[in-house]
């Protein structure tokens, strides 16, 4: 009997909510199907914003991908968690490049007022949250305004970027996977983000746990590029234990 398109479509994404992905090769065999079959059929579920189409399959769609309004009030304890933690990672007298997003604004909030560092950000919601901060100073670098992240990209911030020097990048990104790795929803953002990653010494991304094994459209840098994760992700789940072999995980507790 063949199986319905309606049955087809449950069938998958039952099959990535278990498994976090779909290897088209392997539900094509599952349901005696082609595997062009099962391609357009994550196209079609790609075009509603149910997954995200990688190399070979799907993989869960970031839920970080929504606009910057949504965002501010999503996870936020886990944001907060892991900006507690980052901010253990910025040394007194410091240069940290901070970058945009709902979990910088987290770190930006958390700096304790008594660290003096100096922070460099294209985010001008990160740099108004440090106005009041006694001890920092900070830079920002300016360009075309990307609404959705609210940040600077563009060739004027990219070229800004090039004469920055710094100890620290926290790196924000929409989607952490141990197969896609470190990904983002725009590629001018993705390219911002390689550059700021290219300035500093060590670079660190920030990882709420719903970013966690989802992924988005465009790479922003491998993981063998970072020094570590910080997630407030389960330590003990499938996802966490592949990308603890590739990265150091820094935990960021309750």
């Amino acid at each position: 009997m063949t199986m319905l398109a309606s049955e087809r479509r449950h069938h998958l994404l039952e099959t990535l909510r278990r498994d976090g992905k779909i290897a088209a090769k392997t539900a094509a065999a599952e349901l005696g199907l082609s595997e062009d079959s099962i391609r357009r059929d994550l196209r079609e579920l790609a075009a509603e914003g149910l997954c995200q189409r990688v190399y070979g399959g799907a993989l869960p769609v970031s839920p970080a991908m929504a606009d910057y309004g949504a965002r501010r009030h999503v996870a936020v304890a886990g944001k907060q968690r892991v900006a507690a933690a980052a901010v253990r990672l910025i040394a007194p007298g410091s240069t940290v490049i901070l970058d945009g997003g709902t979990t910088a604004l987290a770190v930006a909030a958390a700096l304790p007022p008594t660290l003096s560092c100096t922070v460099v950000t294209h985010s001008p919601t990160v740099a108004a949250a440090l106005v009041e901060h006694p001890a920092a100073d900070v830079f920002i670098l300016g360009g075309r305004l990307f609404k959705h992240s609210a940040v600077a990209c563009g060739a004027a911030a990219v070229e800004a970027a090039q004469r920055v020097t710094a100890d620290l990048f926290l790196l924000g990104v929409t989607g952490i996977h141990p197969d896609a790795g470190l990904t983002t929803g725009d590629g001018d953002e993705a390219a911002m983000k390689r550059v700021l990653a290219g300035r500093a010494a060590e670079t660190y991304v920030l990882g709420s746990a719903e970013k966690v094994g989802a992924a988005s459209p465009y790479g922003v840098i491998g993981l063998d590029d970072v020094a570590g994760v910080v997630t407030d992700a389960d330590p003990g789940s499938d996802v966490m234990r592949r990308l603890g072999e590739q990265v150091r995980i820094v935990p960021a507790g309750a």
